[in-house]
């Protein structure tokens, strides 16, 4: 189901695919923007917000890695990557500088209208403060249940939609080890190898944010033959 008020960017220096896509989308509801490089985005983004970014990344100048690479300095904004490259190597790239999901060129139009509402109900949803915070300490970050928020000391820890979603599975079942397709089962992703290696490098980039050694991880485990477990203190 189409969130009505989501304000999408779309990223792509084919004008005759940016325009489709515009059309598209707006008859599906969405309130759309469009840049047909990077530095366009740049310069939108530099003075509005946005729900989410479907970026191409074969562009001329900057391509869609590196700006989104830059955009995740700042912001978790999610982003779906739009890629005529099928080498398994160049989405891990994508999902590895920030990006939510990723759809190969030449696509459906409906296929990304479901990639999109499955990224937006990702995000975690606003809750109301009428009781006593649920927290999971995690050595020195601990993370807010009910708000879906991570914070170390008193810093808030930005998580991208993908990361938030991941961090609400794994605190629902602490100490229980899932699969990686039961996690891709629960993201909303197709069934497949290459989405299970997408939740690999997923959990990578959520380690960094968790833990004080990512490459010797105490609180999210891997264990063997069983998947993931989050193992709070």
């Amino acid at each position: 189901m189409t969130d009505p008020d989501a304000h999408l960017l779309i990223v792509d220096d084919d004008e005759r695919i940016r325009v489709l896509l515009q059309k598209f989308l707006i008859r599906n509801g969405f309130l759309v923007s469009a840049a047909r490089d990077a530095a366009h985005a740049r310069r939108i983004l530099s003075g509005l917000d946005f729900d989410m970014i479907v970026l191409d990344v074969m562009m001329p100048g900057e391509d869609g890695v590196s700006l989104t690479r830059a955009i995740r300095e700042t912001s978790t904004t999610p982003i779906l990557l739009l890629t005529a490259r099928a080498e398994a190597e160049d989405r891990i790239a994508g999902l590895e500088a920030g990006a939510d999901d990723y759809l190969a060129k030449p696509f459906e139009p409906k296929e990304l209208l479901l990639r999109i509402n499955a990224i937006l109900r990702r995000m975690p949803e606003a809750q109301v403060d009428s009781a006593q915070p649920k927290l999971l300490s995690l050595g020195d970050v601990r993370y807010d249940i009910e708000r879906g928020e991570l914070w170390r000391g008193e810093d808030l820890v930005r998580l991208t939609a993908t990361e938030s979603h991941l961090m609400r599975i794994f605190s629902a079942r602490p100490g229980e080890a899932l699969s990686r397709s039961k996690l891709v089962e629960q993201l909303g992703r197709d069934k497949g190898q290459a989405q299970e290696r997408a939740v690999d490098v997923q959990i990578t980039r959520l380690r960094r944010k968790l833990e004080t050694d990512p490459k010797q991880p105490r609180y999210l485990q891997t264990v063997r033959g069983a998947g993931y477990m989050l193992a709070p203190d």
